[in-house]
Formats: C-alpha cells, sequence, structure tokens
C-alpha cells in the first residue's frame, strides 16, 4: 500500500509540474505497480528530437553483444524481477497523448476571435445604447434590443460551428491506439505466456506469427518464412520478408527489424525488444503528429486583417461624430448614441452568415466532385497552395500490380496497351505462359462474371498480377493447374529470391520443375535459354542482351521477374519424394524461358491534372518512401519530370555506370533533381533550401516521417502554401504540418484521415484539381461578396451623419440596418458563391497572400466612395421626395429634428402652413424609412449586378445563376412584404408608400450599371492603365 501511495504521490507532482500531464496508477500480470502516461506535455526538446531520424545500431551489432546489451537471453528471455524493474522505471509500452489547448479555450477563440469580436462589440455596443435610452431618456429603444439580441445569437451560432468543425478533427492519438495490439506472446523465464502488450519491456522475447501486430520494435533472432506489412512506416503496401541477417545500415531498410504495429501477414519468428512505446518509431511519429500546431488558415488571416480596417473605420467615423456632436451642443450621451449608431452601422452583420453558407455550399460541390472537406476554412487554401507535395502509390497510380511486358525470344511485348504484339504461336511463348501459371500462388475467390482486372484474389500483389495475364491470355487458369500437379514447393525468401515448385506431367510421367524470381538470380541458376524454338548455349551476347532488357524495364519502373524451367530426368520417378527443406533435385543448368514486368500503373486522369497544375503555376513535387528509379519513372509518367528533363538517373542510365561514378561537371547539367532519404539525412536547411530553389522538378524517394516533415517545413519557410497528399500513417506528421492535408478516402489509414484537412474520395490525384479550381473560386466570389456588403454600409452610415450635422428627421433606423444585413441582402450576397469563373482561373498563378487581400484600398475606394456614396444619394432622393410630397422642403427640415421628435409639440407646421401632430408625423418618418429602405434596395439590386464580375461585361458573363436570379426575386418580394405588410410594417417601423416616389431613384441604379460596364472595359481594354491599378479589386 505504501508503494502505491508513493506512486500517487509521484503521479500528482508530475501533473502539477507539467501543467497538463496526466497518469494512472496500474498493476501489472506479475503485480508489480507502473505508472501509466495518459497525456503529456512535450518540451520543444522533445518534439525536436521526435523530428530527428531513426537511429540506432542495434540491428548491426554481433549477437553476443546485443544479447549482453539488454541483459536477455535467446532462448529464454527476461526474468520476471528483471522484467518487473524495468517496467516501473522505463515505463509501460503504449502511446500518450500530447497535451493540447483545452477545447474550452479553442471554444473561447472561436466565440471571441476574428470577425466575432467586432460583432460582441456592435452587440455591447447596442445593449449600452438600449441602458442609456432608459436611463436618461425614459425610453424602451427595441431596436437596439433586437439588434443586440441578434448579434449575439449570430455570435453563438458561427463560435459553435466553428467549434464544432475544429474538435470533430482532433482524434488523432485514438487512431495510433487502435493500430496498437492489445496482447502479445512473451517468453519470459523460458516459459510462453500472453500479457498485455503494455508490460512489454527491453529485452523482453516475444513470439510472432502470421495475423499478429508486432508489440514492439524488435529484433528478429529466427524466422520462418516471416512477412511483414510496414506500410504504416514506408507507406508501401507490399510485404517485406523478416530474418535474422542486417541488410543495411538504416534501420528502417535491414530485414532484421520488425516494428510496433506492423503486421505479421506470413510466416512466424521470435525477437527481442528494442523500443518500446514512445521510443519506438511508430511511437515517434505518434508523438510528432500529435504535437504539431498548424498555423492559422489563410482565410482566418483575411478575416482578421478585414477585422481591423473595419474596426479601425468604424472608430475614426464614430469618435470624429462623437467629437463633432459634442462640440454642436449635444450632451455626452446622446453624442455617445450616436457613436453607437455610426459603429453599429459599419458592421456588416450579415457577412459571418454569408462567409459560412458560402463555404458550405462549396463544400457540398466539391463533396460531389470526391472531395469531403474537413475544414471548411482549407478549402480557400487549398486555391492558394503553391506547391503540392504527393504521394506515389494509390494517388498518382492505382495502387495495384499489373503486368505490363512479356519478354521472351529476345524482345519485349506489351500487354499493357498492345495485345497484338504477342505472338501466341510461339513455343517460347507457351513455355513462359506454362510457368508462369504453374508459379503464381494467388488464385481467384469470386465468381467469373466479375471482369479480369476487377475480380478479388488471394496471395500477394505481384502473383495476382500474374494470375490476372494469365487468365486474360490464356484463360482457364485453374483448369490448366490441375493437369499438372504440384509435389513439391519452395516459397520464396528474401534470401535465395526465388520461388521453385515442381509438377508431375501425367503423360510423360515426369516431372518439372519451374522457377520464379529475381532476374539476376535466376540467371544465375540457368546454363540455356529457349529462343525462336531452339534451346541455346547461354553466351556473353546473350546475356548481355536480356541484362539490358532487365535495366530498360527497371528504368520504365517496372518490377521484372524471370522465369526457367527443368525437365527432371527419369531417375526422378513418380514415387519419388522430394524434400523442399533440404533438396533433393537439381536447382542449377536451368532451361532460361522469359520474364514478366509489373508495375502499379499511374491513372489515367493524372497526367491531365498535373498539367493543369503546372499551368496555374502550381509545383507538384513527389515524396514518396518507393524506390527512387521506380519513383523517377512514374513521376516522368504522370508529368512532374517533363520528357527531355535530365536527373543523376538519366545520365547513369545512359553511360550505364553507378551513381559514384558521374562527375560533378554531368552533375550540373542535371534538371530534375531526385533526393533520396540518405541524401537528405546528409542535407543541411541551407542545401535543402538550395535543392527547391534551383530544380523545379523534384522527387524525394525513400523518404521517413521526419524527413517528409522536414521538407514541408523547408517549402513553408519559403513562404509557400503547401498542400500534401498520403494514405499512411508515416504521412501524418507532414498531413498535419502542411497548410492542407489530403488523405485519401479509399486507402487512407484512420490516422492521416484525422490529420488532414480534406479527404479525397476515390484516391484520384485528378480530384485536387477540382478542389484548387473550387478554392480559387470561392476567393474571388468572397470578395464579390465582401464588396457587396460593404456597399451599403454608407447609406446606412450616412443617414446619422445628416441626422447629427442638419439634425433633418430620421432616414433608417437600427432595425432596418438588421434588416437590410440579414434580410434583403443576405441570399444575393450567399448567391455570388455560385457565379462561375469570369476565366480560365487555372491557367494564372496562386495568389500571393501578403499582396491579395480580400479587401484591399481598391475595393474600399469602389464599394465606399463611388458605389456607395452613389446608392446613399439616391436614397435620400426618395426620402427628400416623400417628404416634399407632404410639404417639408429641404430648406424646412434643416435643423427640425428636435421639434420633429419631440411628443408636446402638436402643432409643426408644414411649407403649406398645415400642422403635423407627433402621431402624423411618427407615421411620415416610418413612410420616410420606408421609401429610403427600398430605394436602397433598387440600388442594391443594380450593385448585385455590378459585383456580379470583377472584370468581365455583365453581357460576357450573362444571367446563368439561377440562385443569384432567384435571390433578386428574392430581395425584391421580402422588401415588398416588409413594407406593405400590415402589423409586420408596423413591427419594423415601416409604412406603405406610392411606388411614383421611387421614380427617383431608377437614373441612379441605370448610372450604377453603366458607369461600371465603362469601368470593366476600360480594364479588359487597358490591362495595365489607371482603372485597373485603380478600381480592380
Amino acid at each position: 500500500m505504501d508503494k502505491k501511495r508513493q506512486m500517487k504521490n509521484r503521479q500528482s507532482r508530475s501533473s502539477r509540474l507539467s501543467l497538463g500531464s496526466v497518469s494512472v496508477v496500474k498493476s501489472s500480470s506479475t503485480g508489480s505497480t507502473y505508472l501509466k502516461p495518459l497525456r503529456k506535455v512535450r518540451s520543444l526538446h522533445q518534439i525536436a528530437e521526435f523530428k530527428k531520424d531513426f537511429a540506432l545500431d542495434d540491428h548491426m551489432i554481433t549477437l553476443e553483444d546485443f544479447v549482453n546489451r539488454y541483459s536477455t537471453d535467446i532462448d529464454y528471455g527476461l526474468f520476471d524481477d528483471q522484467a518487473d524493474r524495468l517496467l516501473q522505471s522505463c515505463g509501460p509500452n503504449c502511446l500518450a497523448e500530447t497535451a493540447t489547448k483545452p477545447k474550452w479555450i479553442i471554444l473561447v477563440e472561436f466565440l471571441f476571435g476574428g470577425f466575432n469580436m467586432l460583432l460582441w462589440i456592435g452587440a455591447i455596443l447596442t445593449f449600452v445604447d438600449f441602458g442609456l435610452s432608459y436611463t436618461y431618456y425614459n425610453e424602451i429603444s427595441m431596436e437596439a434590443l433586437a439588434t443586440g439580441i441578434f448579434l449575439t445569437t449570430v455570435n453563438l451560432f458561427t463560435g459553435f460551428f466553428g467549434y464544432y468543425q475544429e474538435t470533430t478533427s482532433s482524434s488523432i492519438m485514438e487512431s495510433f491506439r487502435n493500430m496498437v495490439p492489445k496482447y502479445a506472446t512473451v517468453i519470459r523465464n523460458g516459459e510462453k505466456r500472453i500479457m498485455p502488450s503494455e508490460e512489454v519491456v527491453l529485452g523482453d522475447l516475444v513470439e510472432v506469427n502470421a495475423g499478429d501486430v508486432v508489440p514492439a520494435d524488435i529484433r528478429i533472432i529466427t524466422s520462418n518464412d516471416l512477412k511483414v506489412d510496414n506500410s504504416c512506416i514506408t507507406g508501401e503496401s507490399s510485404a517485406v520478408s523478416r530474418g535474422p541477417d542486417c541488410t543495411d545500415t538504416n534501420p528502417l531498410e535491414s530485414m532484421n527489424l520488425a516494428f510496433y504495429s506492423t503486421s505479421v501477414v506470413q510466416g512466424s519468428g521470435t525477437g527481442i525488444v528494442i523500443r518500446c512505446g514512445e521510443n519506438t518509431v511508430i511511437g515517434r511519429i505518434a508523438g510528432l503528429t500529435s504535437s504539431i500546431q498548424k498555423d492559422e488558415t489563410l482565410i482566418r488571416k483575411e478575416l482578421k486583417y478585414f477585422v481591423r480596417v473595419i474596426s479601425v473605420m468604424a472608430i475614426i467615423i464614430g469618435l470624429t461624430f462623437f467629437t463633432v456632436s459634442m462640440i454642436s451642443g449635444y450632451s455626452f450621451f446622446r453624442s455617445l448614441s450616436y457613436f453607437i449608431s455610426i459603429s453599429v452601422a459599419n458592421v456588416p452583420e450579415g457577412l459571418p452568415i454569408c462567409l459560412t453558407a458560402s463555404l458550405s455550399l462549396t463544400a457540398k460541390r466539391m463533396a460531389k466532385n470526391n472531395c469531403m472537406v474537413k475544414k471548411l476554412q482549407a478549402i480557400e487554401t487549398l486555391g492558394s497552395c503553391t506547391v503540392i507535395c504527393s504521394d506515389k502509390t494509390g494517388t498518382l497510380t492505382q495502387n495495384k500490380m499489373i503486368a505490363s511486358h512479356l519478354y521472351y525470344n529476345a524482345s519485349e511485348r506489351d500487354v499493357l496497351t498492345n495485345f497484338d504484339s504477342i505472338d501466341k504461336e510461339n513455343e517460347s511463348y507457351a513455355a513462359l505462359c506454362k510457368i508462369a501459371t504453374l508459379c503464381s500462388r494467388a488464385s481467384f475467390i469470386d465468381s467469373e462474371e466479375v471482369p479480369i482486372d476487377q475480380r478479388k484474389t488471394t496471395g500477394d500483389a505481384s502473383e495476382s498480377a500474374i494470375l490476372k495475364i494469365m487468365e486474360k491470355l490464356e484463360g482457364n487458369v485453374e483448369m490448366r493447374r490441375k493437369e499438372y500437379p504440384k509435389v513439391c514447393e519452395i516459397p520464396f525468401n528474401s534470401v535465395n529470391k526465388y520461388q521453385v515448385s515442381i509438377h508431375r506431367l501425367l503423360e510423360e510421367k515426369q516431372f518439372l520443375l519451374v522457377m520464379k524470381g529475381a532476374p539476376e538470380k535466376v540467371l544465375d541458376l540457368c546454363k540455356t535459354i529457349l529462343r525462336d524454338d531452339e534451346v541455346l548455349e547461354i553466351n556473353a551476347h546473350i546475356l548481355k542482351s536480356i541484362k539490358k532488357s532487365i535495366q530498360n524495364l527497371g528504368t520504365k519502373g517496372e518490377r521484372v521477374l524471370a522465369f526457367a524451367d527443368l525437365l527432371l530426368p527419369p531417375e526422378y520417378k513418380s514415387g519419388y519424394t522430394f524434400n523442399s527443406d533440404k533438396p533433393n533435385f537439381p536447382l542449377k543448368d536451368l532451361r532460361f524461358i522469359g520474364m514478366i514486368s509489373m508495375i502499379d500503373p499511374p491513372r489515367p486522369s493524372v497526367p491531365e491534372a498535373v498539367s493543369k497544375c503546372r499551368s496555374a503555376g502550381i509545383r507538384v513535387i513527389m515524396v514518396t518512401g518507393d524506390h527512387p528509379v521506380t519513383a523517377a519513372a512514374i513521376a516522368r509518367k504522370v508529368g512532374i519530370i517533363s520528357p527531355n528533363a535530365l536527373s543523376v538517373y538519366d545520365i547513369a542510365a545512359r553511360n550505364d555506370v553507378s551513381l559514384t561514378k558521374i562527375t560533378e561537371n554531368e552533375r550540373t547539367q542535371c534538371t530534375a533533381a531526385v533526393v533520396t532519404g540518405a541524401d537528405l539525412r546528409q542535407l543541411t536547411e541551407t542545401e535543402l533550401k538550395k535543392i527547391l530553389t534551383t530544380y523545379k522538378e523534384i522527387i524525394f524517394a525513400r523518404t521517413s516521417p521526419q524527413q517528409k516533415l522536414k521538407i514541408v517545413e523547408a517549402l513553408q519557410r519559403m513562404d509557400m502554401i503547401v498542400a500534401v497528399t498520403g494514405d499512411g500513417v508515416n504521412d501524418s506528421p507532414a498531413l498535419k504540418k502542411a497548410d492542407i492535408g489530403i488523405a485519401m478516402g479509399i486507402t487512407g489509414t484512420d490516422v492521416s484521415k484525422e490529420a488532414a484537412d480534406m479527404i479525397l474520395l476515390d484516391d484520384n490525384f485528378s480530384s485536387i484539381v477540382t478542389g484548387i479550381e473550387e478554392g480559387r473560386l470561392i476567393f474571388d466570389n468572397l470578395k464579390k461578396s465582401v464588396a457587396y456588403a460593404l456597399t451599403s454600409n454608407v447609406p446606412e452610415i450616412a443617414p446619422f451623419i445628416l441626422m447629427m450635422a442638419l439634425g433633418i428627421p430620421d432616414a433608417l433606423s437600427i432595425m432596418t440596418i438588421l434588416v437590410i444585413d440579414v434580410g434583403t441582402d443576405l441570399w444575393p450576397c450567399i448567391s455570388l458563391a455560385y457565379e462561375k469563373p469570369e476565366a480560365d482561373i487555372m491557367r494564372k498563378s496562386p495568389r500571393n497572400p501578403k499582396k491579395d487581400k480580400l479587401i484591399n484600398c481598391k475595393l474600399i475606394s469602389l464599394t465606399f466612395a463611388q458605389i456607395g456614396v452613389t446608392q446613399a444619394v439616391a436614397s435620400y432622393a426618395v426620402y427628400f421626395t416623400i417628404m416634399a410630397g407632404h410639404g417639408f422642403f429641404w430648406g424646412q427640415l434643416k435643423g427640425i429634428r428636435k421639434q420633429w421628435e419631440d411628443p408636446d409639440v402638436t402643432d409643426l407646421t408644414d411649407c403649406y402652413g398645415q400642422e403635423w401632430t407627433f402621431q402624423q408625423r411618427q407615421l411620415l418618418t416610418r413612410k420616410c424609412i420606408a421609401g429610403y429602405f427600398l430605394a436602397l434596395n433598387v440600388t442594391q439590386i443594380a450593385d448585385l449586378l455590378v459585383c456580379k464580375t470583377r472584370r468581365l461585361s455583365l453581357f460576357q458573363q450573362g444571367m446563368t445563376n439561377h440562385v443569384m436570379n432567384a435571390g433578386l426575386m428574392f430581395q425584391i418580394f421580402l422588401a415588398l412584404i416588409m413594407v406593405y405588410c400590415p402589423v409586420l410594417n408596423t413591427t419594423l417601423q415601416f409604412a406603405p408608400i406610392e411606388f411614383v416616389a421611387l421614380l427617383p431613384t431608377v437614373p441612379f441604379a441605370v448610372f450604377l450599371l453603366v458607369y461600371d460596364e465603362l469601368r470593366k472595359l476600360l480594364i479588359r481594354k487597358y490591362p495595365d492603365g489607371f482603372m485597373k491599378r485603380e478600381t480592380y479589386y
């Protein structure tokens, strides 16, 4: 009990010191207690360590030194007391979540950050105005109260909506934990036992079998045809053999290491634990991914800038007129009320709703094109991206092996696109098909009605590719296999690099040995070759031609398998017992037949998509865990590397030399870079930047998760907007750090989907291009929406300024401003999100976030000083027309406000000498407000048509935006309902007017349209002229 109390005290102290770390005390299966961390605060040093490449020498030292290092035994494992001490001192074998920002702080940021802060200020000011009216003037200002409640509601809605978007994508660590096995088979004290995997410690001897998940990073001690799926580490889905021999200094490439959370797909083996929990390869990836803090999205930065601009304008205008009103003799509280009214009028209350709706509608449209957006603000970021770091397998390629070439009779035959090139009446072809049919262990598991390419198979990718091409070429593969029963087999392994099977020839009563494997290995075991229906001795000339074909196919990114056979002599009779463990049959002097090459082919739509990206000024960089030669071949096929581009691998192939033999002078001729993970480990930040700057066409191959992150960070330091695609766990750090991470929906792991901002539902690179188009279009259209929303600010502010400066009666109320901003203007503002692009937006360069802002001086000049002023004049023309029609001309209105609003004045006379009671004056005020409101709506209709395009004529763009057309009808209908519907119009402080009173506003609306058409004509005609420089926003 004392020990448990001590552990709890340690936990308490740890929690206090780390400000967010959480641990619990647990008991192990042997009865000892240990502290299990659930959440940790990571220091900058720890995160920096996570970013370093995985380095150790446990796989390279001798077995004796290795066993001594971990004080263990390869037969008996650890003793229980050793394991208990290690469990207590080193902690459990588990993954702890990184302590991140508390959710309540995230909620506060969404509620009070960015545009919402501006609305909160507006809401608070309106509540203050309500309080002042009641306290000092004994008036209950229902419009101030309604405005405050509305702004509060808008804030709460947009804040909680943003918070929901953010927090639904934050379960990355949970996805990592789902990969980890719950139990492990461990040998301790020489006894095999099953225990919780989190109790596995350094030096433990563990056993793994097909179907298991490796419980920690281990060094393989024994292997029985052991194969593991390393895709969560390397991103490549092909199973790799594991054995006790060290084959590479790089631990990720050496075959004697297996890693935590990787799956055992074949065979069995034992290994000794060398890393646990967070120190494992996957633990470091998990810690790094969960620790990465993503930068603010571009649109959020734009909104912050927008808020600053609008706030400064509102404060300057408000304070100016507050000062003027004080000098003019108004009381402090009346002046403060004016300040509040002007400040609120400056706030475009409907814009947050418009922004959210526009992004949501775009996200819905993108979903139809197989792009599922997890975070709405990521849409615009994708449109602004300047570089795409794309994974190869499954994104650029189809993620399936397909036979591409048959090699026989000294020639390569294309079976991917040209079946006619195959000579089926040839003995070499028949022999190759026979061996390929018999050697492949794959088989179909679904019905024959399904097309061959879509049929599901058992077996690895290469064998499935051979099975499908044989089914296409010859048909009835299963029937042909039955004609040659298998009697013995040596499975493929990484040491021999070949697979052998022996089959009974029923008619000849002999046995046929068939072999497939790595070309260089099979060639070494062959003495003759079948060529042109003759069996020839393999000489230097024949060997050179075969090797040239192997090299040629390899440079195309194809995997090559060679095939050979041997008719066993008569002494191997039908009763002979073959032994595959200790072969008692010949494995030399075989007859070489031919080769089959396979490729993971590019998706058909990818080359065009890459070409579009190039036209749009976007670089596409391949970042893959695959071999550099394969990566370069695929990159060339899809257009990431130009046909005439030259890399060091091209020079090496051309000169038939190794990379080390290429001279410095030859390297300077390269126009494309192929950089391996080994190269990256040696590069400094400056050297990497030089490569990224010097070469426009780049491939990074054999990269680790940390290196992918390093590449992303290097590009971001160069002020590039980076999009990253990926589907594996190894991609998650780069996906999280990128400006926009894009995961694969079909092949993507849960971890990659959680780390990403967007998911491609069809795993197709070309869908990204659709997303880029939508992202660019939404920014262009958001500019139009902002312009439309801001133009009404001037006619909304003007009445308060003139009311105070000239002392004329009300022309507009705060309630009316709300009705405009979130009523009549809302649908038209949102409808601009449906506007089609004015030109081919994929033929211009990405926007520069530092220069091309959502709101700029040109936009403010056009919307405020030109369109806004025109609208204000048009609306006041209707206002003064209504006043004049009731006997109040301009000269009499000036300075009449105090009498007009005084309920005790019941005999105010007009220009004709008629007396007006307070109730009559109120009715006339409501008519004037209605007239001003309707006039503003008329000019807003013209303004919507103006904002529809930024460069093209309205006649060029057309009126095909049916949502906008409906929005115009809705705006007119809603405005008329509000003014002419009884009870409703009284509530909104309107009164019906005659339509003839609106005639003065028509010339102004026509003027806006004509002026803007001329402005855009000058922009198109003189791209570098005054109009373009000063008014194109």
